[in-house]
């Protein structure tokens, strides 16, 4: 299965997202990250985040949601409010689309530990849904369900 985090700027939620995904997943399961208008870049802060809570960042990089038209996902599941009103690019078909709004840490504002902690707490709520979404029992559930859960999922 493969799912998608978008985001707008691909460069801190969706890329948070792609990393703790794919550092829990089990075989079968891959997580990538797109933004509908990619900074170019991860920050700085999200990647020393990954690398301090032990997930590794190799091969992260912004990028946007055409580098997927070849290889559409199974899921998409948005991670930024703008991203959540987009409409999805039509190749990737009959992908489930879910939204598991988080607040940017990048907006806080404050001195080094207080931006560090809202990191560290979007990192938290990330891995607390990435969890609760491989712990579904897939087999079990049908489409609808299976968007229900997901939708559920986002509000943890």
């Amino acid at each position: 299965m493969r799912v998608l985090f978008m985001c707008t700027a691909n460069s801190c939620r969706s890329i948070l997202s792609e990393a703790v995904f794919n550092h829990l997943a089990p075989a079968g399961f891959e997580a990538v990250s797109a933004g509908s208008f990619p900074k170019g870049q991860v920050l700085p802060r999200s990647l020393t985040t990954l690398q301090q809570a032990g997930i590794s960042i190799d091969g992260l990089h912004s990028k946007g949601n055409d580098a997927f038209e070849d290889n559409p996902p199974d899921i998409v599941v948005t991670v930024c409010d703008k991203a959540a009103g987009e409409a999805c690019p039509v190749y990737f078909g009959p992908a489930l689309k879910s939204h598991w709004g988080l607040e940017d840490p990048s907006d806080v504002h404050g001195d080094d530990a207080q931006i560090e902690a809202a990191f560290r707490s979007t990192l938290a709520t990330i891995e607390q849904r990435c969890k609760a979404f491989l712990e579904l029992p897939f087999a079990q559930l049908n489409r609808d369900q299976l968007k229900s859960e997901l939708d559920r999922i986002g509000t943890l």
